[in-house]
């Protein structure tokens, strides 16, 4: 412990000089600010990909439950194939190398924009397999209490199905929303300045790389924790004794 180099956050980047309180003023900054931006970094496209997944992922689960659309539920049944088997870090390279060849308007998009994409693509396959599980949990009574009263499918999907599987698959939503971050560092290998990508420059510059490893883990673990206790929050206020599915499945 004694020759572990925990004042090289208060380097500066430029020069290494030690800068006092570690935080560096103008347009210099210490590897403490750099690892606080990458952070920002890494939270933005979490939180971003978390949103489209969940928006993505709830229209494509809930296609693959519907009755008589036997397109749509094959449409489901392929996106969720193609996204799910197909790697992560492969998927960012056919969005930031291919898909611009192909449609060259994708061109001016910035790798932010394609990063969110192809993480928030291939976490929604795994959340609408969670949610057609859900769906799929529910006693067939509910559906058809929902269409003896009167309601369309879009009706009794909205006020009577979506909102009773929402909540018995909140414990592999809490899962993969945690797993996001974790799946976030793969952004690195198209230059998002996030917290991977600070790790291998920063313990490249300073050699002290398992000082920059404890912080950026400590910043993954700080990050990944506060999403699991807000979701274990949602889920205890939502949550319908008795009712939790078996949706492991789909989170592997």
């Amino acid at each position: 412990m004694a020759n572990w180099r925990w004042d090289v956050f208060c380097q500066n980047t430029i020069d290494n000089e030690l800068v006092a309180g570690c935080f560096a003023s103008g347009r210099d900054q210490t590897y403490l600010q750099w690892m606080l931006q990458a952070w920002g970094w890494t939270v933005s496209v979490s939180l971003s990909a978390l949103a489209l997944a969940l928006v993505v992922g709830s229209v494509i689960g809930t296609v693959r439950t519907l009755p008589n659309s036997p397109w749509l539920v094959r449409f489901g049944n392929a996106w969720v194939e193609l996204f799910r088997n197909i790697p992560l870090l492969v998927q960012i390279f056919l969005w930031y190398f291919v898909l611009p060849k192909l449609i060259p308007p994708m061109k001016s998009f910035p790798p932010f924009i394609l990063v969110v994409c192809a993480l928030g693509f291939f976490t929604s396959s795994r959340i609408a397999e969670q949610l057609r599980s859900g769906l799929q949990a529910l006693p067939r009574g509910q559906r058809y209490a929902g269409m003896a009263l009167g309601l369309t499918t879009a009706q009794y999907y909205r006020y009577v199905l979506l909102p009773m599987a929402y909540r018995i698959i909140m414990p592999p939503l809490t899962s993969e929303s945690m797993n996001i971050f974790k799946n976030s560092a793969v952004a690195f290998a198209v230059s998002i300045p996030e917290l991977t990508q600070f790790y291998l420059q920063a313990g490249e510059e300073t050699s002290a790389q398992i000082e920059i490893y404890i912080g950026v883990v400590v910043l993954y673990v700080i990050s990944a924790m506060t999403i699991n206790r807000i979701m274990t929050f949602i889920e205890r206020k939502i949550r319908v004794p008795g009712l939790v599915a078996a949706t492991g499945s789909g989170g592997h």
